[in-house]
This record gives structure tokens, C-alpha cells and sequence, in this order.
């Protein structure tokens, strides 16, 4: 039997929550993230200690768009800049995510093969891809990268991923952007990236193709000299390699699920940032 209502109102007992909702700690939440990102699990499988897979999902997806994640990543950077922590001998060089199947199908803006450029799918004989093309600095840190379509080749980002190095200064200051030395493979070895490094005063070092050097001798004292190339500076280079091996140490990156640019450039960017702290 149902007890009648009190005139003062409902029954004091059981009260009903009122006002907002209880708001999920932002760092258990980017716990969350994490843990989703090293596994490469679905966002609904992330366990409830998180909390509700809505919640991590939709503050991901509002950090990545207001550059959240990017400010703290500046943050990291320009703290270990502050005392000395850089090694600007940087490497540039690039990496294929194979894209998983769910990572097709975001919404078309405009005609579909716009949409896969526009979200960084390329396809090729492996399927639909991404490239990941970065600048590390000497210790194998992330300085600046960019994704494309895994069908873009590297000398032809090569500009947009040194303008990504902004090292911004934790005093009065321009952002630093200019390594001290380059090492780049010989994908990068062209007339017009040389010659970009020599009119911004960058030292590099920069194996030249051995077509480069047919044609060189072919054409004699026309040629020109060769490239200076130091071969114990260039062993250093393995430390982008080591980079792009940490990255993928999280499945969520070395195999690509996200089907919009800006979530899979969040995902390296929190990647990026926890080898900076």
C-alpha cells in the first residue's frame, strides 16, 4: 500500500538529485583517453572507472577541435626549452598508418575524393592509408609533425613540417623554429629542399640519390661539387626511428581508427606529449 503524500510535498527519504550532474574529473577522464589510445580499443570498451565512454569521447573530441591538447603539448615544449632541455639537431622523416576499416566513412564535404584528402586517407596497393610526417629533435622527441594520405610524397611536405617546429619561449620572445643542424634520407635530397636550407641558413646533411650522382658526373665540371655529407653526424638519424617506434607503441596510432584528420593529429599530439613529460 502506497502511503499518502505529505501536504509539505514528496517524502524526504529518498531525495532526487537536483541541479547538475556530478562532472568527471578532467584527469581521470584523460586517463581515459590514454588508456584507449594504448590499446586501440573502442571507445565504448573503455572501463567505467573512467567513466561513462560518452563523457571521454565527447571532451576528446572538444579538446582536439578548441586545441587543448596542442597548448599543452606548446606548454611541455617550452618548459624543457626554458632550461636547456632541447637538442635542436632535428630529423625529419615519415611513417605509414595503415587506416582500419571503420576509419572510412566520415561525413562528405563536397565530392568523396575530396573527403579522403581533406581527412589525411590515402589509398594505395595496401588499401586506404595515412603518412605521418615528423621532425624530431636529437633525443627523439616530437618537435612538429602533419598527417597526409599515405599516397604523398616526403619532399613535398618537407617546408610544412619545419613550419610546424614553434618552441615557444616561456619569456619575451619569438616561438624558436630553426634547427641548428638537419638530417633528412634521401627522400628529401632535391634541388629545391637544399636550396630552401641554404637560403634559411640551415646546415644539413642529406644524402644525395645515386641517380643524382650519375647525372652529376655525366655533366663533368658542369656538375658541379657534390653535397658535403658527414657519415658520423648522419648515424644520429636513427633517432627518429626510435620516435616513430614510441608513437606506435600506442595501437591506436600505428594502426589508424579515427575517421577525421583532427582526431587522429589529437591522438599523436597526446602521444607526443607524454614522451615530452
Amino acid at each position: 500500500m502506497v502511503p499518502p503524500r505529505s501536504a509539505a510535498g514528496p517524502c524526504r527519504c529518498s531525495p532526487r538529485l537536483r541541479g547538475r550532474s556530478f562532472r568527471r574529473d578532467d584527469r581521470v577522464v584523460l586517463n581515459g583517453i590514454v588508456w584507449k589510445l594504448r590499446t586501440g580499443s573502442a571507445w565504448r570498451d573503455v572501463p567505467e572507472r573512467y567513466g561513462s565512454w560518452r563523457t571521454l569521447y565527447t571532451r576528446f573530441r572538444r579538446w582536439a577541435l578548441d586545441g587543448t591538447f596542442s597548448r599543452m603539448l606548446e606548454a611541455a615544449q617550452a618548459r624543457k626549452d626554458a632550461v636547456g632541455d632541447i637538442d635542436w639537431l632535428v630529423s625529419v622523416d615519415s611513417t605509414i598508418a595503415r587506416a582500419h576499416q571503420h576509419a572510412a566513412g566520415a561525413r562528405k564535404k563536397g565530392r568523396p575524393q575530396q573527403n579522403r584528402h581533406s581527412h589525411a586517407l590515402g589509398r594505395s596497393r595496401g588499401g586506404l592509408t595515412t603518412k605521418i610526417h615528423l621532425a624530431c629533435d636529437g633525443r627523439g622527441r616530437p618537435l612538429g609533425f602533419l598527417v597526409t594520405g599515405g599516397n604523398v610524397n616526403d619532399c613535398t611536405q618537407f617546408e610544412q613540417v619545419l613550419a610546424r617546429i614553434k618552441v615557444r619561449r616561456t619569456g619575451p620572445g619569438r616561438p624558436r623554429t630553426r634547427p641548428e643542424h638537419l638530417l633528412g634520407d634521401k627522400g628529401y635530397s632535391t634541388r629545391h629542399i637544399r636550396s630552401y636550407l641554404r637560403k634559411h641558413g640551415i646546415p644539413h646533411t642529406i644524402p644525395e640519390r645515386s641517380d643524382q650522382q650519375v647525372n652529376r658526373r655525366r655533366r663533368g665540371s658542369n656538375g658541379g661539387r657534390p653535397p658535403a655529407f658527414d657519415k658520423e653526424r648522419y648515424k644520429q638519424r636513427n633517432v627518429v626511428e626510435r620516435c616513430f617506434n614510441a608513437l606506435k607503441q600506442y595501437r591506436a596510432i600505428a594502426t589508424r581508427y579515427d575517421k577525421t584528420r583532427e582526431s587522429y593529429e589529437a591522438a599523436l599530439t597526446i602521444a607526443s606529449l607524454l614522451m615530452w613529460i
